[in-house]
Protein backbone atom coordinates (compact mmCIF):
# COMPACT_ATOMS: atom_id res chain seq x y z
CA UNK A 1 0.00 0.00 0.00
CA UNK A 2 1.38 3.41 -0.90
CA UNK A 3 1.49 6.38 1.43
CA UNK A 4 -1.77 8.22 1.93
CA UNK A 5 -2.51 11.35 -0.05
CA UNK A 6 -2.27 14.73 1.63
CA UNK A 7 -5.98 14.72 2.36
CA UNK A 8 -6.00 11.33 4.03
CA UNK A 9 -2.53 11.18 5.53
CA UNK A 10 -2.04 9.83 9.03
CA UNK A 11 -2.32 12.71 11.42
CA UNK A 12 0.86 14.55 12.31
CA UNK A 13 1.92 15.70 15.72
CA UNK A 14 0.63 19.17 14.99
CA UNK A 15 -2.97 18.18 14.37
CA UNK A 16 -5.78 17.79 16.89
CA UNK A 17 -7.06 14.23 16.98
CA UNK A 18 -7.92 11.43 19.36
CA UNK A 19 -7.56 7.70 19.29
CA UNK A 20 -8.52 5.35 22.08
CA UNK A 21 -10.51 2.30 23.03
CA UNK A 22 -14.12 2.89 24.03
CA UNK A 23 -16.49 0.29 25.31
CA UNK A 24 -19.63 0.23 23.21
CA UNK A 25 -21.60 1.38 26.24
CA UNK A 26 -19.44 4.50 26.50
CA UNK A 27 -20.37 5.77 23.03
CA UNK A 28 -22.46 8.93 23.31
CA UNK A 29 -23.82 11.57 21.00
CA UNK A 30 -25.63 11.91 17.69
CA UNK A 31 -24.07 10.30 14.61
CA UNK A 32 -25.07 11.42 11.16
CA UNK A 33 -24.45 9.34 8.06
CA UNK A 34 -23.47 11.74 5.23
CA UNK A 35 -24.95 11.62 1.75
CA UNK A 36 -21.83 10.11 0.13
CA UNK A 37 -22.45 6.81 1.93
CA UNK A 38 -24.95 4.16 0.96
CA UNK A 39 -27.44 2.93 3.52
CA UNK A 40 -27.36 -0.05 5.84
CA UNK A 41 -26.50 -3.29 4.01
CA UNK A 42 -25.47 -6.00 6.48
CA UNK A 43 -27.19 -9.30 5.89
CA UNK A 44 -28.46 -11.65 8.64
CA UNK A 45 -25.27 -13.74 8.67
CA UNK A 46 -23.17 -10.63 9.40
CA UNK A 47 -25.45 -9.73 12.29
CA UNK A 48 -25.39 -13.21 13.81
CA UNK A 49 -21.61 -13.39 13.44
CA UNK A 50 -21.25 -10.18 15.43
CA UNK A 51 -23.49 -11.53 18.18
CA UNK A 52 -21.55 -14.80 18.21
CA UNK A 53 -18.28 -12.89 18.60
CA UNK A 54 -19.64 -10.78 21.46
CA UNK A 55 -20.98 -13.86 23.25
CA UNK A 56 -17.77 -15.86 22.68
CA UNK A 57 -15.64 -13.05 24.11
CA UNK A 58 -16.96 -14.19 27.48
CA UNK A 59 -16.42 -10.86 29.18
CA UNK A 60 -12.75 -10.64 28.22
CA UNK A 61 -11.45 -7.62 26.35
CA UNK A 62 -12.63 -7.80 22.75
CA UNK A 63 -12.10 -5.12 20.10
CA UNK A 64 -14.39 -4.44 17.17
CA UNK A 65 -13.21 -2.71 14.02
CA UNK A 66 -12.48 1.03 14.21
CA UNK A 67 -15.20 3.63 14.28
CA UNK A 68 -13.86 6.63 12.34
CA UNK A 69 -15.58 9.91 13.14
CA UNK A 70 -15.11 13.63 12.75
CA UNK A 71 -16.55 16.14 15.19
CA UNK A 72 -19.40 18.01 13.53
CA UNK A 73 -20.76 20.00 16.45
CA UNK A 74 -19.15 20.21 19.87
CA UNK A 75 -21.01 20.42 23.16
CA UNK A 76 -20.12 20.34 26.84
CA UNK A 77 -22.17 17.21 27.38
CA UNK A 78 -21.00 14.18 25.33
CA UNK A 79 -24.55 13.03 24.64
CA UNK A 80 -25.22 16.31 22.82
CA UNK A 81 -22.18 16.21 20.53
CA UNK A 82 -22.71 15.53 16.82
CA UNK A 83 -20.33 13.34 14.85
CA UNK A 84 -19.90 12.70 11.16
CA UNK A 85 -19.70 8.91 10.88
CA UNK A 86 -16.97 8.33 8.26
CA UNK A 87 -16.45 4.60 8.76
CA UNK A 88 -18.34 2.11 10.90
CA UNK A 89 -21.95 2.79 9.89
CA UNK A 90 -22.74 -0.91 9.51
CA UNK A 91 -21.31 -1.88 12.91
CA UNK A 92 -22.71 1.08 14.81
CA UNK A 93 -26.16 0.59 13.30
CA UNK A 94 -26.15 -3.13 14.11
CA UNK A 95 -25.16 -2.39 17.71
CA UNK A 96 -27.98 0.17 17.85
CA UNK A 97 -30.44 -2.53 16.72
CA UNK A 98 -29.08 -4.96 19.32
CA UNK A 99 -29.56 -2.37 22.08
CA UNK A 100 -33.08 -1.69 20.82
CA UNK A 101 -33.97 -5.40 20.79
CA UNK A 102 -32.63 -5.92 24.31
CA UNK A 103 -34.70 -2.98 25.60
CA UNK A 104 -37.93 -3.77 23.73
CA UNK A 105 -38.03 -7.56 23.56
CA UNK A 106 -35.63 -8.80 26.24
CA UNK A 107 -36.25 -6.15 28.90
CA UNK A 108 -32.61 -5.20 29.33
CA UNK A 109 -31.33 -1.63 29.57
CA UNK A 110 -32.63 1.55 28.06
CA UNK A 111 -31.72 1.17 24.42
CA UNK A 112 -28.67 2.55 22.64
CA UNK A 113 -26.82 5.38 24.42
CA UNK A 114 -26.45 7.16 21.08
CA UNK A 115 -28.61 8.02 18.08
CA UNK A 116 -28.13 7.76 14.31
CA UNK A 117 -29.59 10.06 11.68
CA UNK A 118 -29.06 10.43 7.96
CA UNK A 119 -28.15 13.52 5.96
CA UNK A 120 -30.44 12.61 3.05
CA UNK A 121 -32.50 9.69 4.40
CA UNK A 122 -34.88 11.15 6.97
CA UNK A 123 -37.20 8.18 6.49
CA UNK A 124 -34.48 5.72 7.53
CA UNK A 125 -34.00 7.57 10.80
CA UNK A 126 -37.71 7.22 11.58
CA UNK A 127 -37.75 3.59 10.48
CA UNK A 128 -34.99 2.79 12.99
CA UNK A 129 -37.48 3.76 15.70
CA UNK A 130 -40.43 1.71 14.41
CA UNK A 131 -39.00 -1.17 12.33
CA UNK A 132 -42.50 -1.53 10.90
CA UNK A 133 -42.92 -4.89 9.19
CA UNK A 134 -45.74 -3.53 7.01
CA UNK A 135 -43.48 -1.16 5.08
CA UNK A 136 -40.13 -2.96 5.23
CA UNK A 137 -40.39 -3.94 1.56
CA UNK A 138 -40.97 -0.40 0.26
CA UNK A 139 -37.37 0.80 0.65
CA UNK A 140 -34.03 -1.00 0.34
CA UNK A 141 -32.75 0.57 3.58
CA UNK A 142 -35.90 -0.46 5.46
CA UNK A 143 -35.58 -3.99 4.10
CA UNK A 144 -32.03 -4.49 5.40
CA UNK A 145 -32.76 -2.86 8.76
CA UNK A 146 -35.79 -5.10 9.26
CA UNK A 147 -33.88 -8.23 8.19
CA UNK A 148 -31.10 -7.40 10.65
CA UNK A 149 -33.60 -6.96 13.47
CA UNK A 150 -35.23 -10.29 12.64
CA UNK A 151 -31.77 -11.92 12.69
CA UNK A 152 -31.21 -10.51 16.19
CA UNK A 153 -34.57 -11.91 17.28
CA UNK A 154 -33.71 -15.33 15.82
CA UNK A 155 -30.33 -15.34 17.54
CA UNK A 156 -31.73 -14.59 20.99
CA UNK A 157 -34.59 -17.08 20.59
CA UNK A 158 -31.99 -19.82 20.20
CA UNK A 159 -31.29 -19.29 23.91
CA UNK A 160 -34.70 -20.67 24.86
CA UNK A 161 -37.82 -19.18 26.44
CA UNK A 162 -38.32 -15.59 27.55
CA UNK A 163 -36.38 -16.15 30.78
CA UNK A 164 -33.40 -17.65 28.95
CA UNK A 165 -33.50 -14.84 26.38
CA UNK A 166 -33.53 -12.28 29.17
CA UNK A 167 -30.51 -13.98 30.74
CA UNK A 168 -28.62 -14.06 27.42
CA UNK A 169 -29.47 -10.42 26.79
CA UNK A 170 -28.21 -9.55 30.26
CA UNK A 171 -24.82 -11.05 29.44
CA UNK A 172 -24.59 -9.33 26.08
CA UNK A 173 -25.63 -6.03 27.65
CA UNK A 174 -22.98 -6.43 30.33
CA UNK A 175 -20.26 -7.26 27.79
CA UNK A 176 -21.11 -4.21 25.67
CA UNK A 177 -20.67 -1.91 28.67
CA UNK A 178 -17.68 -3.62 30.27
CA UNK A 179 -15.44 -5.43 27.78
CA UNK A 180 -16.47 -5.10 24.13
CA UNK A 181 -14.69 -2.08 22.71
CA UNK A 182 -14.42 -0.14 19.51
CA UNK A 183 -11.24 1.56 18.36
CA UNK A 184 -12.38 5.18 18.41
CA UNK A 185 -10.51 7.14 15.75
CA UNK A 186 -11.35 10.81 15.64
CA UNK A 187 -10.09 12.27 12.38
CA UNK A 188 -8.53 15.73 12.56
CA UNK A 189 -10.70 18.69 11.68
CA UNK A 190 -8.70 19.51 8.53
CA UNK A 191 -8.88 15.98 7.09
CA UNK A 192 -11.44 15.79 4.30
CA UNK A 193 -14.02 13.13 5.03
CA UNK A 194 -14.87 11.96 1.50
CA UNK A 195 -11.32 10.92 0.45
CA UNK A 196 -10.87 9.18 3.81
CA UNK A 197 -14.18 7.35 3.36
CA UNK A 198 -13.17 6.37 -0.19
CA UNK A 199 -9.89 4.97 1.04
CA UNK A 200 -11.47 2.96 3.86
CA UNK A 201 -14.52 1.67 1.99
CA UNK A 202 -14.28 1.95 -1.78
CA UNK A 203 -10.55 1.20 -1.91
CA UNK A 204 -10.89 -1.29 0.95
CA UNK A 205 -7.71 0.01 2.57
CA UNK A 206 -8.38 -0.20 6.32
CA UNK A 207 -6.60 1.72 9.01
CA UNK A 208 -3.40 -0.15 9.82
CA UNK A 209 -2.12 -1.04 13.27
CA UNK A 210 0.83 1.29 12.72
CA UNK A 211 -1.48 4.23 11.98
CA UNK A 212 -3.53 3.48 15.08
CA UNK A 213 -0.45 3.09 17.28
CA UNK A 214 1.09 6.29 15.92
CA UNK A 215 -2.10 8.24 16.50
CA UNK A 216 -2.47 6.93 20.06
CA UNK A 217 1.21 7.54 20.83
CA UNK A 218 1.30 11.10 19.51
CA UNK A 219 -2.04 11.92 21.11
CA UNK A 220 -0.72 10.82 24.50
CA UNK A 221 2.62 12.59 24.00
CA UNK A 222 0.96 15.82 22.92
CA UNK A 223 -1.16 15.85 26.07
CA UNK A 224 2.11 15.99 28.05
CA UNK A 225 4.36 18.03 25.75
CA UNK A 226 3.84 19.15 22.13
CA UNK A 227 7.63 19.26 21.70
CA UNK A 228 7.91 15.63 22.79
CA UNK A 229 5.21 14.68 20.26
CA UNK A 230 7.19 16.40 17.48
CA UNK A 231 10.36 14.59 18.57
CA UNK A 232 8.64 11.19 18.51
CA UNK A 233 7.09 11.91 15.11
CA UNK A 234 10.53 12.75 13.69
CA UNK A 235 12.07 9.60 15.19
CA UNK A 236 9.20 7.52 13.79
CA UNK A 237 9.92 8.82 10.29
CA UNK A 238 13.65 8.15 10.73
CA UNK A 239 13.04 4.53 11.74
CA UNK A 240 10.73 4.08 8.76
CA UNK A 241 13.44 5.40 6.42
CA UNK A 242 16.06 3.05 7.88
CA UNK A 243 13.80 0.04 7.44
CA UNK A 244 13.34 0.94 3.78
CA UNK A 245 17.01 0.14 3.16
CA UNK A 246 16.80 -3.11 1.22
CA UNK A 247 19.70 -4.83 2.99
CA UNK A 248 18.06 -4.17 6.37
CA UNK A 249 14.53 -5.09 5.34
CA UNK A 250 15.54 -8.28 3.56
CA UNK A 251 17.34 -9.72 6.58
CA UNK A 252 14.70 -8.94 9.22
CA UNK A 253 11.57 -9.55 7.13
CA UNK A 254 12.79 -12.03 4.51
CA UNK A 255 11.12 -9.84 1.88
CA UNK A 256 12.16 -7.76 -1.07
CA UNK A 257 11.41 -4.06 -1.09
CA UNK A 258 7.84 -3.66 -2.26
CA UNK A 259 6.94 -7.27 -1.47
CA UNK A 260 3.99 -8.00 0.83
CA UNK A 261 3.13 -4.32 1.14
CA UNK A 262 -0.38 -5.34 2.16
CA UNK A 263 1.03 -6.90 5.32
CA UNK A 264 3.63 -4.20 5.94
CA UNK A 265 2.34 -0.97 4.37
CA UNK A 266 4.77 0.70 6.74
CA UNK A 267 7.99 -1.04 7.72
CA UNK A 268 7.77 -0.03 11.36
CA UNK A 269 4.77 -2.37 11.53
CA UNK A 270 7.21 -5.28 11.85
CA UNK A 271 8.76 -3.73 14.96
CA UNK A 272 5.34 -3.05 16.46
CA UNK A 273 4.23 -6.63 15.72
CA UNK A 274 7.38 -7.87 17.44
CA UNK A 275 6.69 -5.85 20.58
CA UNK A 276 3.02 -6.84 20.56
CA UNK A 277 3.92 -10.52 20.38
CA UNK A 278 5.84 -10.14 23.64
CA UNK A 279 2.72 -9.03 25.50
CA UNK A 280 0.42 -11.51 27.26
CA UNK A 281 -3.02 -11.62 25.64
CA UNK A 282 -6.16 -13.67 25.41
CA UNK A 283 -5.53 -15.80 22.32
CA UNK A 284 -6.26 -12.92 19.96
CA UNK A 285 -3.27 -13.35 17.66
CA UNK A 286 -5.50 -13.78 14.63
CA UNK A 287 -7.74 -10.83 15.42
CA UNK A 288 -7.47 -7.76 13.25
CA UNK A 289 -5.72 -4.88 15.04
CA UNK A 290 -4.36 -7.26 17.67
CA UNK A 291 -1.06 -5.33 17.57
CA UNK A 292 -2.78 -2.07 18.44
CA UNK A 293 -4.87 -3.80 21.09
CA UNK A 294 -1.74 -5.27 22.69
CA UNK A 295 0.21 -2.00 22.68
CA UNK A 296 -2.48 0.55 23.46
CA UNK A 297 -2.40 -0.21 27.17
CA UNK A 298 1.38 0.28 27.29
CA UNK A 299 1.01 3.64 25.55
CA UNK A 300 -1.67 4.78 27.98
CA UNK A 301 0.36 3.65 30.99
CA UNK A 302 3.77 5.02 29.94
CA UNK A 303 4.01 6.33 26.39
CA UNK A 304 7.63 7.42 26.86
CA UNK A 305 8.68 4.00 28.13
CA UNK A 306 6.89 2.32 25.24
CA UNK A 307 8.61 4.54 22.69
CA UNK A 308 12.00 3.81 24.27
CA UNK A 309 11.32 0.12 23.59
CA UNK A 310 10.64 0.85 19.91
CA UNK A 311 13.82 2.93 19.63
CA UNK A 312 15.84 0.24 21.42
CA UNK A 313 14.55 -2.47 19.08
CA UNK A 314 15.44 -0.32 16.07
CA UNK A 315 18.96 0.21 17.48
CA UNK A 316 19.34 -3.52 18.11
CA UNK A 317 18.48 -4.31 14.49
CA UNK A 318 20.97 -1.71 13.24
CA UNK A 319 23.58 -3.22 15.56
CA UNK A 320 23.04 -6.69 14.10
CA UNK A 321 23.20 -5.20 10.61
CA UNK A 322 26.68 -3.85 11.36
CA UNK A 323 28.07 -7.25 12.41
CA UNK A 324 28.25 -9.58 9.36
CA UNK A 325 28.32 -12.77 11.42
CA UNK A 326 25.14 -11.92 13.33
CA UNK A 327 23.50 -10.37 10.27
CA UNK A 328 24.12 -13.49 8.20
CA UNK A 329 22.92 -16.04 10.72
CA UNK A 330 19.84 -14.04 11.67
CA UNK A 331 19.10 -13.45 7.99
CA UNK A 332 19.45 -17.17 7.31
CA UNK A 333 16.99 -18.06 10.07
CA UNK A 334 14.48 -15.51 8.79
CA UNK A 335 14.98 -16.65 5.17
CA UNK A 336 14.19 -20.21 6.24
CA UNK A 337 11.01 -19.31 8.09
CA UNK A 338 11.88 -17.97 11.55
CA UNK A 339 10.30 -14.75 12.82
CA UNK A 340 12.58 -11.89 13.75
CA UNK A 341 10.48 -11.52 16.90
CA UNK A 342 11.62 -14.93 18.13
CA UNK A 343 15.24 -13.88 17.67
CA UNK A 344 14.62 -10.59 19.49
CA UNK A 345 13.03 -12.39 22.43
CA UNK A 346 15.86 -14.92 22.59
CA UNK A 347 18.49 -12.16 22.60
CA UNK A 348 17.12 -10.59 25.78
CA UNK A 349 19.51 -10.94 28.71
CA UNK A 350 22.11 -12.86 26.71
CA UNK A 351 25.78 -11.95 26.47
CA UNK A 352 27.28 -11.75 23.00
CA UNK A 353 28.80 -15.23 23.21
CA UNK A 354 25.53 -16.72 24.50
CA UNK A 355 23.56 -15.11 21.69
CA UNK A 356 26.02 -16.43 19.11
CA UNK A 357 25.60 -19.91 20.58
CA UNK A 358 21.83 -19.51 20.36
CA UNK A 359 22.01 -18.60 16.67
CA UNK A 360 24.27 -21.55 15.88
CA UNK A 361 22.08 -23.97 17.83
CA UNK A 362 18.92 -22.60 16.17
CA UNK A 363 20.36 -23.25 12.72
CA UNK A 364 21.51 -26.72 13.81
CA UNK A 365 18.04 -27.56 15.12
CA UNK A 366 16.40 -26.23 11.96
CA UNK A 367 18.61 -28.32 9.70
CA UNK A 368 18.39 -31.51 11.75
CA UNK A 369 21.20 -33.06 9.71
CA UNK A 370 24.16 -35.00 11.06
CA UNK A 371 27.76 -34.88 9.91
CA UNK A 372 27.51 -38.51 8.87
CA UNK A 373 24.37 -38.28 6.73
CA UNK A 374 24.41 -35.00 4.81
CA UNK A 375 26.40 -36.69 2.03
CA UNK A 376 23.54 -39.16 1.55
CA UNK A 377 20.88 -36.53 0.80
CA UNK A 378 19.58 -37.10 -2.71
CA UNK A 379 18.34 -34.59 -5.29
CA UNK A 380 15.76 -37.13 -6.46
CA UNK A 381 14.20 -37.45 -2.98
CA UNK A 382 11.79 -34.51 -3.22
CA UNK A 383 10.18 -34.71 0.22
CA UNK A 384 13.31 -34.33 2.36
CA UNK A 385 16.45 -34.59 0.27
CA UNK A 386 15.81 -31.75 -2.17
CA UNK A 387 14.66 -29.10 0.37
CA UNK A 388 17.44 -29.97 2.81
CA UNK A 389 20.02 -29.69 0.04
CA UNK A 390 18.66 -26.23 -0.75
CA UNK A 391 18.99 -25.28 2.94
CA UNK A 392 22.56 -26.59 3.14
CA UNK A 393 23.77 -24.85 0.01
CA UNK A 394 22.18 -21.56 1.05
CA UNK A 395 23.93 -21.87 4.42
CA UNK A 396 27.22 -22.63 2.66
CA UNK A 397 26.90 -19.37 0.72
CA UNK A 398 25.95 -17.43 3.85
CA UNK A 399 28.83 -18.89 5.85
CA UNK A 400 31.29 -18.17 3.03
CA UNK A 401 30.37 -14.49 3.29
CA UNK A 402 30.67 -14.58 7.09
CA UNK A 403 34.19 -15.98 6.95
CA UNK A 404 35.16 -13.22 4.54
CA UNK A 405 33.70 -10.59 6.90
CA UNK A 406 30.95 -9.73 4.39
CA UNK A 407 27.18 -9.51 4.65
CA UNK A 408 25.35 -12.07 2.53
CA UNK A 409 23.17 -10.24 -0.04
CA UNK A 410 19.76 -11.45 1.16
CA UNK A 411 18.18 -8.79 -1.03
CA UNK A 412 19.14 -10.93 -4.05
CA UNK A 413 18.00 -14.16 -2.42
CA UNK A 414 14.56 -13.31 -1.01
CA UNK A 415 11.70 -13.24 -3.46
CA UNK A 416 13.53 -15.53 -5.90
CA UNK A 417 12.72 -19.14 -6.67
CA UNK A 418 15.88 -21.13 -6.06
CA UNK A 419 16.73 -24.55 -7.38
CA UNK A 420 19.50 -27.11 -7.35
CA UNK A 421 21.76 -27.14 -10.38
CA UNK A 422 23.76 -30.23 -11.28
CA UNK A 423 27.31 -29.01 -11.68
CA UNK A 424 27.86 -31.62 -14.36
CA UNK A 425 24.96 -33.34 -16.15
CA UNK A 426 25.33 -36.86 -17.52
CA UNK A 427 22.57 -36.88 -20.13
CA UNK A 428 20.38 -34.77 -22.39
CA UNK A 429 17.24 -36.92 -22.14
CA UNK A 430 15.05 -34.02 -21.04
CA UNK A 431 15.42 -32.24 -24.39
CA UNK A 432 12.72 -32.98 -26.97
CA UNK A 433 12.38 -29.92 -29.21
CA UNK A 434 14.40 -28.87 -32.25
CA UNK A 435 15.33 -25.46 -30.79
CA UNK A 436 16.53 -27.18 -27.60
CA UNK A 437 18.60 -29.61 -29.64
CA UNK A 438 20.18 -26.80 -31.62
CA UNK A 439 21.12 -24.80 -28.52
CA UNK A 440 22.53 -27.88 -26.80
CA UNK A 441 24.59 -28.91 -29.84
CA UNK A 442 25.91 -25.40 -30.40
CA UNK A 443 27.04 -24.87 -26.80
CA UNK A 444 28.62 -28.31 -26.58
CA UNK A 445 30.45 -27.73 -29.85
CA UNK A 446 32.10 -24.74 -28.19
CA UNK A 447 32.86 -26.90 -25.14
CA UNK A 448 34.72 -29.39 -27.36
CA UNK A 449 36.72 -26.53 -28.90
CA UNK A 450 37.66 -25.27 -25.42
CA UNK A 451 39.58 -28.45 -24.66
CA UNK A 452 42.31 -27.53 -27.12
CA UNK A 453 42.92 -31.20 -28.01
CA UNK A 454 42.18 -31.89 -31.66
CA UNK A 455 42.35 -35.22 -33.44
CA UNK A 456 40.51 -36.97 -36.22
CA UNK A 457 37.79 -38.23 -33.87
CA UNK A 458 37.14 -34.71 -32.55
CA UNK A 459 37.08 -33.27 -36.07
CA UNK A 460 34.60 -35.90 -37.26
CA UNK A 461 32.34 -35.27 -34.25
CA UNK A 462 32.43 -31.50 -34.81
CA UNK A 463 31.55 -32.00 -38.47
CA UNK A 464 28.58 -34.16 -37.51
CA UNK A 465 27.44 -31.52 -35.01
CA UNK A 466 27.61 -28.77 -37.62
CA UNK A 467 25.73 -30.91 -40.13
CA UNK A 468 23.00 -31.55 -37.56
CA UNK A 469 22.70 -27.82 -36.77
CA UNK A 470 22.42 -27.01 -40.49
CA UNK A 471 19.73 -29.66 -40.90
CA UNK A 472 17.75 -28.27 -37.96
CA UNK A 473 18.09 -24.75 -39.38
CA UNK A 474 16.78 -25.89 -42.75
CA UNK A 475 13.50 -26.87 -41.11
CA UNK A 476 12.87 -29.71 -43.51
CA UNK A 477 9.87 -31.85 -42.64
CA UNK A 478 10.94 -35.24 -41.31
CA UNK A 479 14.56 -34.05 -41.07
CA UNK A 480 16.58 -34.20 -37.89
CA UNK A 481 14.84 -36.45 -35.33
CA UNK A 482 14.98 -37.06 -31.61
CA UNK A 483 16.49 -40.46 -32.21
CA UNK A 484 19.36 -38.94 -34.18
CA UNK A 485 19.86 -36.24 -31.52
CA UNK A 486 20.07 -38.86 -28.76
CA UNK A 487 22.67 -40.81 -30.71
CA UNK A 488 24.76 -37.70 -31.42
CA UNK A 489 24.46 -36.37 -27.85
CA UNK A 490 25.62 -39.74 -26.53
CA UNK A 491 28.84 -39.45 -28.58
CA UNK A 492 29.39 -35.91 -27.29
CA UNK A 493 28.80 -36.90 -23.67
CA UNK A 494 31.13 -39.87 -23.98
CA UNK A 495 33.84 -37.43 -24.96
CA UNK A 496 33.07 -34.76 -22.36
CA UNK A 497 32.00 -36.86 -19.38
CA UNK A 498 34.63 -38.18 -17.04
CA UNK A 499 32.09 -40.58 -15.50
CA UNK A 500 28.86 -42.10 -16.70
CA UNK A 501 26.83 -42.52 -13.51
CA UNK A 502 24.36 -39.81 -12.51
CA UNK A 503 25.40 -38.05 -9.30
CA UNK A 504 22.54 -36.45 -7.35
CA UNK A 505 24.49 -35.81 -4.13
CA UNK A 506 25.55 -32.47 -2.70
CA UNK A 507 29.05 -32.81 -4.18
CA UNK A 508 27.56 -32.36 -7.66
CA UNK A 509 25.03 -29.64 -6.83
CA UNK A 510 25.07 -25.86 -6.63
CA UNK A 511 22.49 -23.17 -5.90
CA UNK A 512 21.02 -21.23 -8.81
CA UNK A 513 17.85 -19.27 -9.51
CA UNK A 514 15.18 -21.32 -11.26
CA UNK A 515 15.17 -19.00 -14.28
CA UNK A 516 18.93 -19.35 -14.80
CA UNK A 517 18.79 -23.08 -14.06
CA UNK A 518 16.43 -23.62 -16.99
CA UNK A 519 19.06 -22.16 -19.32
CA UNK A 520 21.83 -24.43 -18.03
CA UNK A 521 19.80 -27.62 -17.66
CA UNK A 522 21.23 -30.84 -19.15
CA UNK A 523 24.57 -29.27 -20.05
CA UNK A 524 28.01 -30.58 -19.16
CA UNK A 525 30.41 -28.72 -16.88
CA UNK A 526 32.28 -26.72 -19.52
CA UNK A 527 29.05 -25.41 -21.08
CA UNK A 528 27.71 -24.40 -17.69
CA UNK A 529 31.01 -22.79 -16.74
CA UNK A 530 30.86 -20.56 -19.81
CA UNK A 531 27.21 -19.66 -19.15
CA UNK A 532 27.89 -18.84 -15.47
CA UNK A 533 30.70 -16.53 -16.53
CA UNK A 534 28.35 -14.85 -19.01
CA UNK A 535 25.74 -14.33 -16.27
CA UNK A 536 28.39 -12.90 -13.97
CA UNK A 537 29.72 -10.53 -16.64
CA UNK A 538 26.16 -9.39 -17.38
CA UNK A 539 25.74 -8.32 -13.75
CA UNK A 540 23.24 -11.04 -12.82
CA UNK A 541 23.42 -12.33 -9.28
CA UNK A 542 25.18 -15.68 -9.02
CA UNK A 543 25.59 -17.08 -5.47
CA UNK A 544 29.26 -16.87 -4.45
CA UNK A 545 29.75 -20.61 -3.96
CA UNK A 546 28.14 -21.37 -7.33
CA UNK A 547 30.54 -18.95 -8.99
CA UNK A 548 33.43 -20.51 -7.07
CA UNK A 549 32.47 -24.00 -8.24
CA UNK A 550 32.61 -23.09 -11.91
CA UNK A 551 35.84 -21.14 -11.44
CA UNK A 552 37.36 -24.27 -9.88
CA UNK A 553 38.01 -22.39 -6.63
CA UNK A 554 37.66 -25.57 -4.59
CA UNK A 555 39.91 -27.69 -6.82
CA UNK A 556 43.13 -29.12 -5.44
CA UNK A 557 46.24 -27.08 -6.12
CA UNK A 558 47.66 -29.73 -8.43
CA UNK A 559 44.51 -30.01 -10.56
CA UNK A 560 45.48 -29.38 -14.18
CA UNK A 561 42.24 -29.22 -16.17
CA UNK A 562 39.60 -26.46 -15.94
CA UNK A 563 37.01 -28.05 -18.21
CA UNK A 564 35.87 -31.23 -16.41
CA UNK A 565 34.14 -31.76 -13.07
CA UNK A 566 36.19 -34.71 -11.98
CA UNK A 567 35.94 -37.10 -9.08
CA UNK A 568 38.82 -35.25 -7.45
CA UNK A 569 36.94 -31.95 -7.88
CA UNK A 570 33.84 -33.44 -6.23
CA UNK A 571 35.90 -34.61 -3.27
CA UNK A 572 37.53 -31.20 -2.84
CA UNK A 573 34.14 -29.49 -3.07
CA UNK A 574 32.66 -31.87 -0.49
CA UNK A 575 35.55 -31.15 1.88
CA UNK A 576 34.88 -27.41 1.55
CA UNK A 577 31.17 -27.92 2.25
CA UNK A 578 31.92 -30.01 5.32
CA UNK A 579 34.38 -27.43 6.64
CA UNK A 580 31.89 -24.56 6.25
CA UNK A 581 28.87 -26.42 7.62
CA UNK A 582 30.58 -28.34 10.43
CA UNK A 583 29.41 -25.97 13.22
CA UNK A 584 25.79 -26.56 12.19
CA UNK A 585 25.76 -30.34 11.72
CA UNK A 586 24.50 -32.37 14.66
Amino acid sequence: MTALSSTTAPVSSGQSYALKHKTVGDIRGHFFVPSYQRGYRWDPSDVMRLLDDIRDSGGKGYSLQPIVVKLHRDAEQPEKQEWELIDGQQRLTTLYLIFRYMEKDAKQGFGAPYSIFYQTRAGSQEYLKTLDEAIHGTNIDYFHLYQAYQAIDTWFKRSGDIYARNHAAGKIHSYLFESVRVIWYEAPFDVKAIPLFTRLNVGRIPLTDAELVKAALLSKARSVSPDRAHEIAAQWDGIERDLHHSDIWSFIAGLQSGADDERYPTRISLLLDTLADQQPRDNDAGQRHHTFDALQGLIEKDFSGFWKEVVALHAQILGWHDVPGAYNRIGYLVATGAKIGHVVTAAKGKRKSEFEQYLTLSITNYLGIGDDDFEDLDYEEKKRGYPKLLDLLLLMNVETCSRAGLRFPFIHHVGQNWSLEHIHAQNADALNKADQWRTWLSTHERAIEAFGTHNESHARLKADIQAAINEIDSGRSGGFTGERFNALSMRILQLLNTDTLADHSIRNLALLSSSDNSRLNSSVFEVKRQMILELDRAGKYVPPCTRNVFLKYYAAADAQQPHFWSEQDKTSYLDAIRDLLKPYLS
